[in-house]
C-alpha cells in the first residue's frame, strides 16, 4: 500500500508538486502519467526516498517514510528510467551489493540472483563486467536488482525504456504476477498504450497537481467521453485543465 498525504515540493519559486494525495491499495498496478515538466519524476524521487518532501506525509505499508526511512526503504524496489550501475562490477557481483545492502539471505543468494539473471536473459552475461552490457541490458539487470530482496512495493520511471519487444511482453508479465501475488506497483510512463494495457488504475498529474484518478473507465466520465482510448481521454483533460488555468496557448483550445 502506499499512500501520500499534501504530498508537496518546491524547487525556488517553481511548486513542482501540489499538495498530492493518493492512494495506492496493496496488488495494485497504478500508473502515473503527465506531460512533461508535471511532477512524474519529483513524486517518484520522493516515494522511493532519494529527496525529502517539503511538506506532508507518504506512507509505505503503514510506515511514515519520514520517520522510520529504513524500515520502509526495505519495503521498496525502485527502478529508474536511467540504469546507474557500477560498471567495473559483473552483472552477478551487481546484484551480489544490491543482496548486501538489503539484507539478504546469503545462503539463498546465488539461487536467487542466478534465477533473477535466467529469467531477465542475462544468465550467460552474469560474469562479464557491465561495461559491455547494452543498455536493454543494463535495464533488465536493475530490475532483477530490484526485486532480488521480494519488495512489497515497486516503483518504476519509465520501466520500458531500451527493452525489445520480448522484454517488452516479459516485464508486463513479471508485473502483472508479481501484482497477483500482493505487491503493489507505481509506474510513471509517457507510453500511454502500456499504460492503458498494464494498469488498474491510472493518476493524472498536471502543473504539479493531481487532475484525475481511477480506471479507464472513470477517466472517460471525468472526461465527459463516452468511448476513446486512454490518449484520447489523457488530451481531453489535460487540455481543459489547461484551459480552466488560463492556459490560453494550448494547441487546439481556445478561450
Amino acid at each position: 500500500m502506499i499512500e501520500t498525504k499534501n504530498l508537496t515540493k518546491r524547487y525556488g519559486s517553481l511548486l513542482a508538486v501540489n499538495r498530492l494525495n493518493l492512494f495506492v491499495p496493496k496488488g495494485t498496478i497504478f500508473g502515473f502519467i503527465g506531460p512533461n515538466g508535471a511532477g512524474k519524476t519529483t513524486t517518484i524521487k520522493m516515494l522511493a526516498g532519494l529527496i525529502e518532501p517539503d511538506d506532508g506525509k507518504i506512507i509505505i505499508r503503514d510506515m511514515d517514510i519520514r520517520q522510520d526511512p529504513e524500515k520502509a526503504k526495505q519495503q521498496i524496489g525502485f527502478i529508474p528510467d536511467r540504469p546507474y550501475l557500477y560498471e567495473k562490477l559483473t552483472g552477478l557481483e551487481f546484484l551480489k551489493f544490491t543482496a548486501d545492502l538489503y539484507g539478504v539471505e546469503p545462503s539463498g543468494f546465488l539461487k536467487k540472483a542466478e534465477s533473477l539473471l535466467d529469467m531477465f536473459s542475462l544468465i550467460d552475461w552474469k560474469n562479464e563486467l557491465i561495461e559491455a552490457y547494452s543498455h536493454g541490458m543494463k535495464q533488465r539487470l536493475i530490475m532483477s536488482a530490484a526485486i532480488l530482496h521480494d519488495p512489497k512495493i515497486i516503483i518504476v520511471d519509465e520501466p520500458m525504456i531500451g527493452l525489445d519487444p520480448a522484454g517488452i511482453k516479459m516485464v508486463k508479465n513479471l508485473f502483472r504476477e508479481l501484482a497477483d501475488s500482493g505487491v503493489t506497483f507505481f509506474i510513471s510512463t509517457h507510453t500511454l498504450s502500456i499504460a492503458q494495457d498494464l494498469c488498474d488504475k491510472i493518476g493524472i498529474i498536471q502543473k504539479g497537481r493531481l487532475i484525475a484518478t481511477g480506471t479507464l473507465d472513470d477517466l472517460k466520465i471525468q472526461a465527459h467521453a463516452s468511448s476513446g482510448d486512454l490518449e484520447s481521454v489523457f488530451l481531453k483533460l489535460t487540455r481543459e485543465e489547461s484551459f480552466h488555468q488560463g492556459y490560453s496557448d494550448v494547441p487546439g483550445v481556445s478561450p
